[in-house]
């Protein structure tokens, strides 16, 4: 069973830069995208609703921003969209989805970029209600990762975890991403339990990013950050097979990322 996350930097743009086609061909039998940016009745039919897929999407109450989607070859069992408080829900940044036993939860965490500065430089005043974020979803999913159900949480976390997972961490020390408070926040989840899908296939392997700016030939030159993740609670890592990064896929400043999992998990 492979599951996708993928930001697709507004999924109107995306589909009209073959979505739908690497939808078909993806082998994925769910799919989780951030970054929708649009309402449900804004989006094509086709893209809303492709046919043989379950589709659900959770959009911010601003239009085009924010906003997760999650695409599935299996009925949804469950769908949780609320962490109980309005500065998180209003900007539609969670779709917690269960299938059988395993909860599939799609996060578009919070960009700690904030106002634009003279020189054209962007503050960090968003970075107080990302870390918020971040705690406030840990601790939604701690009682259920305590209880051992096999969780994955995946999507666009904002941040760069360690300096293998950015192209020029010393010269990112004080941008948001890659801030010590924000790689911290994810120092937690990893203390909590959680784990990096992706590093526990390949610990210490560099050169591999998620994302890359849209200017200055980034992506060709592979000058980008890995801020997009799949974690597994410890019920879920057993049935991981592999873990993978597909940076040769177009349509976003984002690649898709994939895990490979056993299909038992949804019947523990």
């Amino acid at each position: 069973m492979r599951i996708y996350a993928w930001n697709v930097n507004g999924l109107r743009a995306c589909a009209n830069k073959g979505f739908l086609d690497w939808l078909k061909g993806s082998k994925g039998q769910i799919v989780t995208t951030q970054e929708v940016r649009a309402l449900p009745e804004q989006l094509p039919a086709e893209v809303r609703s492709p046919p043989r897929w379950h589709t659900h999407f959770a959009p911010a109450e601003r239009k085009g921003y924010s906003g997760v989607g999650t695409f599935s070859r299996y009925a949804f069992d469950e769908i949780q969209t609320s962490l109980g408080q309005d500065e998180f829900d209003i900007e539609g940044r969670l779709l917690m989805t269960r299938f059988g036993s395993l909860w599939v939860v799609n996060g578009y965490f919070p960009n700690g970029n904030g106002s634009v500065l003279p020189g054209g430089k962007r503050s960090n005043d968003r970075v107080p209600y990302k870390l918020r974020f971040y705690r406030r979803l840990l601790e939604e999913l701690q009682p259920r990762l305590q209880a051992g159900e096999p969780i994955l949480v995946m999507g666009d976390f904002n941040t760069a975890h360690t300096e293998i997972d950015l192209a020029r961490p010393k010269g990112n020390k004080g941008t948001s991403g890659f801030l010590p408070e924000e790689r911290a926040a994810l120092d937690e989840w990893m203390q909590a339990g959680w784990v990096d899908s992706f590093r526990h296939f390949h610990p210490g392997a560099k050169d591999h990013y998620t994302w890359w700016a849209q200017r200055g030939g980034c992506r060709e030159r592979n000058v980008g950050w890995r801020i997009d993740y799949i974690l597994a609670s410890p019920a879920a890592v057993p049935f991981l097979k592999a873990a993978r990064i597909h940076p040769t896929v177009m349509g976003s400043d984002h690649c898709p990322l994939s895990v490979d999992v056993d299909p038992k998990i949804r019947s523990l």
